[in-house]
């Protein structure tokens, strides 16, 4: 097996591993983002924990495929392949960031729960307390796996249309894809629909499905013949 097929599977890995953590963390962190006492009630640490570390796993994955495709990618365009791995960190880093202020939530609660924080916590004080650090996530949340998803689907997108990588087909899925889901956030930015909304949902099925049809192209196929050219100019 060849260094080039390897890197497509070990990519294709990489970018299932991405969605399968990325709706698991979503849906465990579900109690903490909707219920706004969570902080004076029982709560539901381990599964906010669970969600968190799916969210980690996802910060990783995001990390790996900007790590794994770089040799490809700078043997056709060097400068889109390190603007790709670079939108990724960013992308990985606000999720994190994401990931933190949620676990603030958690702390808070915790410390309310103690006997110090029982005689003499505000409520009221809490409760705003633990809807800013929601909304901080909800923030991250729309500009690292909606704006810079999108803009870093684009370019690798972008990159395998015009290098045949991949079928254009499967390039034209992300570039419709990427476009489709900064449209999205744009929308969500001016309060046009709530990010978790249908009409959210339907805007970001295009790069589930790119991302879901690349990894499963890389999986079964690898990279398509302009996988061994040389880097254009940049």
């Amino acid at each position: 097996m060849g260094s080039t097929r390897r890197t497509a599977i070990v990519a294709g890995v990489l970018f299932l591993v991405t969605e399968v953590a990325a709706i698991g963390g979503l849906a465990l962190y579900r109690p903490v983002l909707h219920d706004t006492g969570y902080v004076l009630g029982s709560g539901a640490d381990t599964q906010v924990f669970l969600g968190a570390l799916c969210e980690f796993v996802l910060a990783l994955a995001v990390t790996g495929t900007g790590a794994a495709l770089y040799p490809v990618l700078r043997r056709r365009n060097e400068g889109a392949a390190i603007g790709y791995v670079c939108g990724r960190l960013l992308e990985a880093a606000v999720i994190v960031v994401g990931i933190i202020s949620v676990l603030s939530v958690v702390t808070l609660r915790r410390q309310a729960e103690g006997a110090a924080g029982a005689a003499g916590a505000d409520g009221t004080s809490l409760v705003t307390a633990g809807q800013a650090l929601v909304a901080f996530h909800d923030w991250t949340f729309l500009f690292g796996p909606n704006f810079v998803l999108g803009a870093n689907t684009l370019v690798l997108a972008g990159l395998m249309y015009t290098s045949r990588l991949v079928p254009r087909w499967i390039a034209v899925l992300g570039l419709v894809g990427g476009t489709m889901i900064c449209a999205s956030a744009t929308a969500v930015l001016f309060g046009i629909y709530e990010q978790v909304s249908v009409a959210g949902s339907l805007a970001a099925l295009p790069v589930f499905a790119w991302e879901v049809t690349l990894a499963v192209r890389l999986l079964a196929r690898g990279f398509g013949a302009g996988a061994g050219g040389s880097a254009a100019t940049v």
